[in-house]
C-alpha cells in the first residue's frame, strides 16, 4: 500500500482543524459575548476558506506539467497565498472596525472563566498544527504550506490575544479592555496578511533566494577550476513552489568534441541537481565554444542578473 504524502496529510489536518477551531470559537462567542473572541472567530472564518483554497492549491500544484503548462502548476501556489493574504487583510478591518465601534460603549463579556478555558485549549491545538505545517513545508519547499503555517501561527497570536483581554477583564473589571484586545487581534490579522501578500508578489515575480543563487555560482565555479568548463554566465533561476528551474551558458573549448561537450554539461547538470537533493531540479546549459567569448563584450551582464562570471583572458 503507497503511503500518503507528508503534505497531504499535513494539508488534511490542517483542513480538518480549521473547521474544529472555527466551531469551538463561535461556543465561545456565545458563552462570552466578547469581542475579541467575536474578533478571534471572524479570523477563523477566512482561514477554513483560505485553508480550502490552499487544499485545491496543493492537489494541482502536485500535477505533472502538459502541453498547456510545460513549467508545471507549481505557479498556483502563489495566487493561492496571494488570494489568502486578501482574505486575512479584509478581515482585519472589520476587526477593527468592531472593536473601535465597541470601544465607545463596552457591553463587557461574561463567563470570563469559561472563555479563558476553550481559548487556551484552542490554542494550544493550533500551535502544533502551525508547527507541524511549517516544518513540513520547509521540509519539502512547499509555499502552500508555508503560508498556512504561518497564517495557523497567525490564529494562535489572535486567540492569546482574546485570552489577555478576557483575563485583563476579569481581573480589572474594565470593560473597555475586551474591545480593545479586538483591536490588537486586528492589527496581528493585519501583519501577517501584509506578510503572505509580500511573499506571494516575491513568488510571483520570480524573486530569486540569493543563497540559492550563491549555491549555484559555486558549484559551477568548481567545475570552471577543475577544467571541466572554460567560463559561464547567464547563470538564472526561478523557483515554482517546490520546483528549482535553473539554466546557464557554459563555454567549452572548440576542440572539444560535441560528444564530450555534453558529457560535461551533464556532469554539471548533476552536480546542480546534487545541491538540491529534496527537490525537483531542472536544469538547462547552453553551451557556447569558447571563441564564442568575443561575441559578449568585457564586463557585459545580464541587468537583473548580477551574478555573470565571465572567463579572463590574458
Amino acid at each position: 500500500m503507497r503511503a500518503l504524502d507528508p503534505r497531504t496529510l499535513a494539508m488534511g489536518a490542517s483542513l480538518l482543524v480549521s473547521v474544529l477551531m472555527l466551531a469551538g470559537k463561535t461556543v465561545a462567542y456565545y458563552l462570552t459575548h466578547s469581542d475579541a473572541v467575536l474578533a478571534d472567530a471572524a479570523e477563523s472564518i477566512i482561514h477554513v476558506a483560505a485553508t480550502g483554497l490552499a487544499a485545491y492549491s496543493l492537489w494541482y500544484a502536485a500535477r505533472p506539467s502538459d502541453a498547456n503548462h510545460p513549467y508545471g502548476h507549481g505557479r498556483i501556489a502563489y495566487f493561492s497565498a496571494g488570494f489568502e493574504g486578501a482574505l486575512v487583510l479584509a478581515t482585519a478591518c472589520a476587526v477593527m472596525y468592531v472593536g473601535f465601534t465597541h470601544l465607545r460603549q463596552p457591553e463587557g463579556p461574561r463567563n470570563l472563566g469559561l472563555g479563558i478555558m476553550i481559548g487556551a485549549g484552542l490554542a494550544a491545538a493550533n500551535l502544533a498544527l502551525g508547527l507541524t505545517l511549517l516544518h513540513v513545508g520547509r521540509r519539502h519547499n512547499t509555499l502552500v504550506l508555508i503560508a498556512n503555517g504561518k497564517h495557523v501561527l497567525t490564529d494562535v497570536w489572535t486567540t492569546a490575544a482574546a485570552i489577555v483581554g478576557l483575563g485583563l477583564v476579569r481581573l480589572t473589571g474594565v470593560p473597555w479592555l475586551d474591545p480593545a484586545a479586538a483591536i490588537v487581534i486586528g492589527g496581528l490579522i493585519m501583519f501577517s496578511g501584509i506578510a503572505l501578500l509580500r511573499g506571494s508578489f516575491a513568488g510571483l515575480m520570480d524573486q530569486v533566494d540569493p543563497r540559492v543563487l550563491d549555491k549555484l555560482s559555486e558549484v559551477v565555479r568548481r567545475h570552471v577550476a577543475g577544467g571541466e568548463i572554460s567560463g559561464f554566465h547567464q547563470l538564472r533561476c526561478r523557483r515554482l513552489n517546490d520546483e528549482l528551474w535553473v539554466d546557464v551558458h557554459v563555454q567549452i573549448p572548440g576542440d572539444v568534441t560535441t560528444h564530450e561537450a555534453h558529457a560535461r554539461a551533464t556532469r554539471l547538470e548533476q552536480a546542480v541537481r546534487g545541491l538540491f537533493p529534496e527537490q525537483s531540479v531542472h536544469v538547462l546549459t547552453h553551451i557556447e565554444p569558447d571563441e564564442h567569448d568575443a561575441a559578449h563584450p568585457a564586463g557585459y551582464r545580464e541587468p537583473h542578473d548580477p551574478m555573470t562570471p565571465r572567463k579572463r583572458r590574458g
